[in-house]
Parts: C-alpha cells; sequence; structure tokens
C-alpha cells in the first residue's frame, strides 16, 4: 500500500510557489516566505527525495497551445470472443496516441477510452475527429463533448501539448 504523504503549510507554501514558476531560485523562495534559505533548500531536497516533486517542466504559451479542445469518449465494440476486447482498447489507445491532435489518452473500465483532442479551429477539430477517429475499427460509439470554458487546470492543453 503506498504511504500517504504529510505536507505543512510551509511545503504547500513551497510548491505553490514552483507550480507558479519553476524557475524560481531558492534565494527567492525564501525571500517571499520569509524563510531561511537553508530551511527551503532542505524541504525541496525532502520533497524530491519523498517524490513529492518528481521533475521540473514547462507549460507552453499560446502559440503552441491548441485553441480548441474536445474529450472524445469511445467505446469499444464487444466482441464474440469476448477475450479479444482487450487487444481492441489496446489497439485503440495505441492508436490514439501516435496522433499529434491527441493529448491525452486513458482508459475507463473495460471497454471505454477517453481521448482529451485539439486543434487551432473548430473546423480543424471536427475535421480530425471525424476523419482520425471516428473511422477507427472496432469502436462501437464516439461522443464528442466540445470544451468551451476552463474553471481550473486551463494550462493542461498547454502542459500536454507536443511540439
Amino acid at each position: 500500500m503506498a504511504q500517504v504523504i504529510q505536507l505543512d503549510d510551509l511545503d504547500r507554501a513551497i510548491l505553490k510557489l514552483l507550480k507558479e514558476d519553476a524557475r524560481l531560485t531558492i534565494a527567492e523562495i525564501s525571500s517571499r516566505l520569509n524563510k531561511p534559505e537553508s530551511t527551503v533548500h532542505f524541504r525541496i531536497k525532502k520533497l524530491q527525495e519523498k517524490g513529492v516533486i518528481e521533475k521540473y517542466t514547462i507549460i507552453l504559451g499560446d502559440p503552441l497551445k491548441p485553441k480548441h479542445l474536445a474529450l472524445v469518449v469511445l467505446e469499444v465494440e464487444r466482441p464474440i470472443i469476448e477475450d479479444f476486447l482487450e487487444r481492441y482498447v489496446e489497439y485503440i489507445t495505441k492508436t490514439l496516441s501516435m496522433l499529434p491532435n491527441v493529448l491525452l489518452v486513458a482508459k475507463s473500465g473495460d471497454d471505454k477510452i477517453v481521448a482529451l483532442v485539439g486543434d487551432e479551429s473548430k473546423e480543424k477539430l471536427t475535421e480530425f475527429i471525424e476523419d482520425n477517429i471516428k473511422t477507427i475499427p472496432t469502436l462501437r460509439n464516439a461522443i464528442v463533448l466540445p470544451l468551451s470554458e476552463f474553471k481550473k487546470g486551463n494550462d493542461i492543453a498547454g502542459f500536454l501539448a507536443e511540439v
């Protein structure tokens, strides 16, 4: 069983600052939190050792982010031989993962796949889904849910977009 890691207020404050800007130096974090640099350095090192901070990354800006996104829920046709269902799902997830406009692919249950898809215009996004996703063999159904307004997680497209 995975160990639950307890974070105190200082750990959370450090993580919040790093999440906003991973380029901050220990001196800058120390100054903003009014804590000694040695304390901040020690805490960051411990967060890394415990796996709380796995890596530092970037979020791509507007020029590279897809402007229009949709969640696509795919339901795989259940084969006559039930043992083939897992192969169908694996085939579809691999196929989707290779497509450039697909930002995220996840399984949901035995016969469903969820994909986050993006493009620069609604028309191109619709065309991409029609030509590349809805034509995948062994699909029973594809539900397209266009995303229009984010209340949280707006940077997800910049985080997941490929270059």
